[in-house]
């Protein structure tokens, strides 16, 4: 596949990170039997990630702004275009020793996603998409999923942890959907659930309280791999309302119907 010098950048700069975090991810096994060691020593290769990938992107367009999730939103002198970069995301498998986690960057223009690139260093897959170019993993075509009824659906969510999200409120909707799917995954890594539901692994998934660096290079990887991504409401307020709902044209509406059912 042929890819823009933007989007070579990105995955450039995604490759260093994860390069860095595969060193780093190697050690936090060794500090599994320190109770706070491990916590601190992850927090740091988070923060080396992103500066990796700030200094990646920033030397090759200067002028657009940054909001990453370890430091404070650059605006850039631009005024068109923000990287969105979560250098980590996953943090808690990482934390864990679970080989599953991602670097995931965006690229937004003018309120619009227009490229994406989420990269698991551990098993070495890249998911890269552009506006009008579709979306690959490691250079194959991407397609969602086709199933047309929920009863044959494999779907991703995110479970709220402790001291996040309305607990009560997920297991109504747990409920509801688990009693019309064939199956429910749960990760711990957002941009990779999205991913997989570009890739058709995941035929669909729903997750609330997200941020912007969580989900910004899933829209676009779903959206080029002709699925539809939108907040519960069907509309495009993903960034503001923290909530998605995804999967192809018909299971991503099912979904959504099945999420606003109260329990009976």
């Amino acid at each position: 596949m042929a890819r823009s010098a933007l989007l070579n950048v990105m995955v450039q700069a995604a490759f260093k990170a994860g390069r860095s975090l595969s060193r780093d991810f190697g050690e936090v096994q060794n500090l599994q039997v320190s109770l706070k060691g491990p916590s601190d020593y992850v927090s740091q290769a988070d923060k080396k990630a992103e500066d990796v990938i700030r200094r990646e992107l920033l030397k090759a367009r200067p002028t657009y702004g940054f909001l990453g999730e370890e430091s404070e939103e650059e605006k850039g002198t631009d005024g068109q275009h923000r990287w969105i970069v979560d250098p980590l995301d996953g943090t808690t498998n990482f934390l864990h020793g679970i080989p599953h986690f991602a670097v995931s960057i965006g690229l937004e223009r003018q309120g619009e996603m227009v490229a994406g690139v989420v990269y698991n260093p551990v098993t070495d897959e890249l998911f890269t998409a552009e506006r009008g170019g579709g979306s690959f993993v490691n250079d194959r075509r991407m397609r969602v999923a086709a199933r047309k009824t929920l009863t044959d659906c494999v779907i991703g969510t995110g479970v709220p942890h402790l001291g996040r999200g309305k607990h009560g409120q997920f297991l109504i909707e747990l409920r509801n959907v688990m009693g019309e799917v064939a199956g429910i995954r749960r990760s711990g890594s957002a941009a990779l659930d999205l991913a997989y539901v570009a890739a058709g692994r995941f035929d669909g998934f729903w997750e609330d309280g997200l941020s912007p660096w969580d989900i910004a290079a899933g829209i676009i990887l779903i959206r080029e791999a002709g699925g539809f991504i939108s907040d519960r409401s069907g509309g495009n307020r993903i960034f503001e309302t923290g909530a998605v709902v995804t999967g192809n044209e018909r299971i991503q509406r099912e979904l959504m119907q099945a999420l606003k059912r109260p329990v009976e």
